[in-house]
């Protein structure tokens, strides 16, 4: 099973992540990172650092083809949300609707998303059950809510099976002890730092923890159930914040605490009610609060120290200086060389070269290298440096004014700065535009690749799988030629090597069904005498066939009853079942969801054979029956007796040949005699004539002992019946 994550680098995410991982499913995570972590994740996956409205993840839909999308991404914070709604609307809703429209495009077949008990605002009925009124009181509680709508429209208008779980107070490890964490986190992290713990209120306020395996143990269980709609997801459990800090005590040693006046727009109770889902799903929370904070402790203890809080400072401090240090360095660079540019102009007036103009050459290069900015500047610097040179030359302040030369050069240094500085300024911002794009281009070329690459590690891994497994399409392909046969007897012998070998297994049986759906007959069977299978079976005394053939569909052991097959599958033609496919051992790893799907599917190819094959029979019904007698012609005869010679040796299928005596043969016409043979005999047997053309009759799956009974039913009817000893010299 193929599963997207959205927010599968954070807390809850990464749990679930994990749960699926563990049955064998293949991850892929969308995270922005913004508050997940990468090393929250350390098994094989497939990563994406998208942010969940972003139109880039419609490439990873389209080449990854998901069963599942578990909707864990959003913005979580209540305080953000009041403070900056329009971005928790950003990623709560326009996220949430872009996923749902890839999931619907790209046939995704269930989706669950993650609200909230935000959603019931303050309420003081409790326990609160998924039918009490909707009123929240923060705009992330109403995200959550109208994601809840959007889900169900989504299902409604499109078809696409949606699932809402509105979490309660959930708390483990890997959750954030900051502003963002939960009341759990929050509290550990600060005991930890032996910091004490406020209380706003009176420590008796309570809410419903929920440890994060549990929530992810019921999304994974979910995925592969026909759930829809909303549901709540609690322990049920009401646990006082006073109750919370005794258990941390317990565990973690003394606690300060300091109580403060109760904030406002706090809920005082809350308790959610999860019988809805505990029924529905056969599902109940495993983790008391007492054993989850055990969990939790221990992680925080050894993720959570000073140490990384002290070096991701350290980090942080470095930058800043880098960061500064790096826009300081023009204007070093300017003052510099605006200090050179002076000391050379005092050399040039002490040696009278007044032709060379220093300060000309320090704007134009300033302007080059910098732009504009520093242009101006070294053109502000240039103008000081020239006054100061003439006002050291005995020039007056007041005479410069009236100085048309002296106006000039300023009008110089102006020209030059600006226009240099203006025509870097402005190649240097279509570098920079051609540079971005480029950037972006880059990053999207990034990205396809990246998905290219994954996109072709995936098919090749699944060409190897089809290479590899027993149960490949190829090889179920190359299995299943055997059935290439327009003989009805051929295929029922032929199923069982079929099945024994899709199936890794040596116990299976296949009864055909009478016209009146009233008994079975056995045909063929696996292993010989070790496995014990009636050879006929009344309908009536076997409830789960009669439920089989009532709704035709496939049968399943799972209280591992004993005296019972483990699978049952009817083999249908025209919409009706002629046949059933018992599988009575398989080893207990290959019982499960995969192997029940694979023996339905091996079961449709046998009834797609078997179909084709009576098609075949009825409409060569003339050929294969001698004009006016029930009796088949000696090649049609022969046929099914080498079919049954070779179960016979390779499964130990047992069957006897009679034939009548002599003197029936000659006073009665063919027609009568085997119209009266015909009366005496079941569906599964057969009578024809041999090389020699003497009459024929088949009893399938019967020994010596059987026909002792069939031979005094002949005897009732007037005919005399013999044993052909050597029904093997009539197979060719």
């Amino acid at each position: 099973m193929r599963v997207l994550i959205t927010g599968g680098y954070g807390f809850i995410g990464s749990f679930v992540a994990e749960r699926f991982y563990q049955e064998g499913c293949e991850i892929t995570i969308i995270d922005n990172l913004s508050t997940g972590n990468r090393s929250n994740v350390e098994f094989k996956h497939h990563s994406y650092a998208l942010s969940i409205e972003d139109k880039k993840c419609e490439e990873v839909f389209k080449s990854n083809r998901f069963d599942v999308v578990v909707h864990l991404a959003a913005q979580v914070s209540v305080a953000t949300s009041v403070e900056n709604p329009r971005a928790d609307t950003k990623s709560n809703v326009l996220g949430l609707t872009n996923m749902l429209s890839l999931s619907e495009k790209y046939g995704v077949k269930k989706f669950i998303m993650a609200s909230s008990a935000a959603v019931y605002g303050s309420n003081d009925r409790i326990p609160l059950g998924e039918d009490e009124i909707c009123d929240p009181l923060s705009p992330y509680g109403m995200s959550k809510w109208v994601g809840e709508l959007y889900c169900d429209k989504w299902q409604k208008m499109y078809g696409l099976e949606t699932l809402c779980f509105r979490f309660s107070n959930v708390y483990g490890p890997r959750q954030r002890d900051d502003g963002e964490g939960g009341v759990v986190s929050i509290f550990l992290g600060r005991i930890l730092s032996n910091k004490e713990l406020t209380l706003f209120g009176d420590g008796n306020q309570t809410r419903d923890f929920i440890y994060v395996g549990d929530v992810a143990d019921a999304i994974y269980r979910a995925s592969y159930s026909a759930l829809t709609g909303v549901y709540n997801l609690s322990s049920s459990t009401e646990s006082s914040i006073n109750e919370l800090v005794g258990h941390l005590q317990n565990l973690a040693g003394s606690v300060k605490t300091t109580y403060k006046d109760p904030r406002p727009g706090d809920i005082y109770r809350s308790k959610l009610d999860n019988s809805k889902i505990r029924h529905d799903l056969d599902w109940a929370p495993r983790y008391s609060l007492q054993d989850g904070l055990v969990k939790t402790i221990e992680w925080m203890r050894n993720e959570r120290t000073e140490t990384s809080h002290s070096v991701e400072k350290k980090k942080k401090e470095t930058s800043l200086f880098v960061k500064g240090l790096k826009a300081a360095l023009p204007y070093v660079e300017n003052f510099i060389l605006f200090a050179i540019v002076a000391w050379l102009s005092s050399a040039v007036v002490l040696t009278q070269n007044e032709f060379v103009d220093f300060k000309l050459f320090y704007i134009i290069v300033m302007g080059i290298i910098y732009g504009n900015r520093q242009a101006i500047l070294s053109v502000a610097l240039s103008i000081g440096l020239y006054t100061y040179e003439l006002l050291g030359n005995g020039r007056e302040l007041i005479s410069l004014l009236y100085d048309t030369d002296f106006f000039f050069r300023i009008a110089i240094y102006l020209f030059v700065g600006l226009v240099v500085g203006y025509t870097v300024e402005r190649k240097s911002s279509r570098l920079l535009a051609k540079q971005r794009q480029l950037e972006a281009m880059e990053e999207k070329h990034a990205f396809l690749s990246e998905v290219y690459n994954e996109t072709r590690q995936v098919k090749e891994e699944l060409q190897q799988q089809i290479l590899n497994s027993g149960d490949s399409f190829g090889k179920i392909y190359s299995v299943t030629k055997r059935l290439e046969s327009l003989e009805p007897e051929q295929i029922f012998t032929s199923t069982v090597s079929v099945v024994e070998s899709i199936m890794r297994t040596e116990a299976v049986s296949i009864y055909t069904v009478n016209r009146y759906g009233s008994y079975l007959r056995l045909v063929a069977k696996s292993g010989g005498d070790q496995l014990d299978a009636p050879k006929s079976m009344k309908v009536e005394d076997y409830p789960y066939i009669q439920n089989l053939l009532e709704n035709k569909e496939m049968f399943i052991n799972k209280k591992l009853e004993g005296g019972l097959p483990l699978l049952v599958a009817p083999v249908m033609s025209n919409g009706n079942v002629l046949a059933v496919i018992a599988l009575h051992q398989i080893q207990f790893e290959n019982f499960n969801l995969y192997h029940h799907n694979l023996f339905k599917v091996t079961v449709e190819l046998i009834s797609t054979a078997l179909s084709r094959a009576l098609m075949f029979v009825e409409a060569t019904m003339n050929q294969r029956y001698i004009e006016g007698t029930s009796a088949l012609k000696p090649e049609v005869f022969k046929e099914i007796l080498n079919s049954k010679a070779k179960a016979s040796q390779k499964h130990g299928v047992k069957y006897v040949l009679l034939t009548p005596s002599v003197s029936d043969r000659e006073q009665r016409e063919l027609s009568e005699i085997t119209q009266i043979i015909s009366r005496s005999l079941r569906e599964t047997d057969y009578i024809g004539l041999g090389d020699n053309g003497e009459i024929l009759v088949l009893l399938a799956n019967s020994s010596r002992e059987d026909a002792n009974f069939v031979l005094q039913r002949f005897n009732q009817n007037g005919i005399k019946m013999n044993f052909v000893d050597e029904g093997l010299q009539h197979v060719g």
